[in-house]
């Protein structure tokens, strides 16, 4: 049974979602202030289901929080529909993005997606097809050849194989694994994603630009 924190201050909604989940067999934690969410225990927590609207403490805080702490899918279901907000979301490390009112069959195929992602094995290796990234020896190979990546593409890589058919904002990459005032920013993150997909050879094309907002990893279903 997967265990789901739903941070959501919204009464009707957080007891209908609440009831909805429970009933497809996902056990659920309802938290109803960003604040309590702040100082609570999450660490045997699945997955996340986030509102951004929160009292106590802004949602965009509280996902600041959950992304220093955890290694988990954060799914922001909230009235906020700008794309800045959608940006926002995405560039603190969200892995999807849903605005209310939204069918509850859609957002429990969202969760199963993200719930479905490669797990870390014990020596710490990613597969995705003929494509194989070892986090320990940080390198990736293609049908077992190596494919010689340079430390920048490598984090690139390992960004978006941790979160898998999940867009990570450019933001977020250039932060993570370009250190700006030494690599640049998003227009050099450009060109870094394009060698690292002609290393890649056939298995580059799964990383796919996301207009506007930043790259996906495809992985398997």
């Amino acid at each position: 049974m997967n265990r789901i924190a739903l941070i959501e201050d919204d009464v009707g909604l957080g007891d209908q979602l609440r009831r909805q989940l429970s009933e497809r067999g996902f056990a659920v934690s309802w938290l109803r202030r960003g604040d309590d969410a702040l100082v609570r225990d999450l660490s045997q927590i699945d997955l996340v289901l986030l509102d951004l609207g929160l009292p106590g403490a802004d949602g965009l805080v509280v996902l600041d929080a959950v992304r220093r702490r955890l290694d988990v899918p954060v799914i922001v279901v909230t009235a906020r529909n700008a794309p800045a907000g959608i940006v926002a979301a995405l560039d603190r490390g969200a892995d999807d993005y849903l605005t209310k009112p939204f069918s509850p069959d859609e957002l429990v195929a969202r969760m199963r997606s993200r719930l479905r992602r490669p797990v870390l094995a014990r020596d710490r290796r990613l597969g995705f097809g003929a494509l194989v990234i070892d986090l320990d020896e940080r390198n990736a190979t293609v049908a077992g050849v190596d494919c010689a990546l340079t430390r920048v593409e490598h984090a690139v890589l390992v960004i978006l194989a941790r979160r898998p058919n999940a867009v990570v904002a450019r933001g977020e990459i250039v932060r993570r694994a370009l250190e700006p005032h030494t690599y640049g920013g998003e227009r050099t993150l450009d060109v870094h994603v394009s060698r690292l997909r002609k290393k890649l050879g056939g298995e580059g094309e799964r990383i796919e630009t996301v207009r506007g907002i930043g790259y996906r990893l495809r992985g398997a279903a």
